[in-house]
C-alpha cells in the first residue's frame, strides 16, 4: 500500500533560453526599465495643438475650390503656425502699458523667433489680401494668389514644425537653408 505524504512538491521556473533573447539569457525589458534617462522637456502641448490645427487647415485649402476660401484657409494655417511658435518662445510683456497694446502675431513673431521675421514680413502683408478674401470681394486673390499661399505655407509649417520638435530652444538658423521662397 501507498502512503501519502503533505510533502509541498517542487515549482519548476521555465525561463526563456539564452537564444530565443538575444543571448543574455534574461527576460525581455525595455531599454528605458534598464536606465531610466531624463529627458528634455518637450515643446508645450499648446504648441503641438496649434500646429496640428494648422496643418489640418492647410489640407482644408488645398481641398477647397475657390480661390478666396482656399487663399483664407491657407493665410489662416499660417497664422495658427505662428501662434504654435508663440505657445512655445513667447514671453509675457514686462511692461504693463506694452501689455495693454494688442499686437498682430505677425508683429510678434520676429521678436520671439528672428529666424522667421521674413515670414512675418510676407504674411503681414497678406493678411489685409485675407480679410478682403474673407469678406467675399471677387478681386482679393487670384488662382496663382492662392497657389503660391498654400505652397508657401506649406513650406512655413515645415519650418514651424523643425522649431516645434526642437522644444522651446532657440534654434542656430543656417545660412540662405531657411530663408524665404521668392515667387513672381
Amino acid at each position: 500500500m501507498r502512503e501519502t505524504t503533505d510533502k509541498p512538491q517542487a515549482q519548476v521556473l521555465q525561463l526563456p533560453l539564452p537564444s530565443a533573447v538575444g543571448g543574455s539569457g534574461m527576460p525581455y525589458r525595455p531599454a528605458g526599465d534598464i536606465h531610466p534617462v531624463l529627458r528634455r522637456a518637450g515643446a508645450p502641448p499648446a504648441a503641438v495643438d496649434l500646429l496640428a490645427q494648422a496643418q489640418r487647415g492647410l489640407a482644408e485649402a488645398r481641398e477647397l475650390e475657390g480661390p478666396l476660401e482656399r487663399y483664407a484657409a491657407a493665410h489662416l494655417a499660417a497664422l495658427r503656425a505662428s501662434a504654435a511658435v508663440l505657445a512655445l518662445r513667447g514671453r509675457p510683456e514686462e511692461n504693463a502699458r506694452k501689455r495693454k497694446r494688442i499686437r498682430s502675431a505677425w508683429e510678434v513673431l520676429p521678436e520671439v523667433a528672428p529666424e522667421l521675421a521674413e515670414w512675418a514680413v510676407y504674411y503681414a502683408a497678406g493678411a489685409p489680401k485675407r480679410a478682403a478674401a474673407e469678406a467675399g470681394i471677387a478681386s482679393a486673390a487670384t488662382v496663382r494668389d492662392a497657389d503660391d499661399l498654400i505652397r508657401n505655407t506649406a513650406l512655413f509649417l515645415r519650418i514651424v514644425q523643425r522649431l516645434v520638435a526642437r522644444g522651446a530652444a532657440v534654434p542656430q538658423a543656417r545660412s540662405g537653408e531657411e530663408g524665404m521662397p521668392r515667387t513672381g
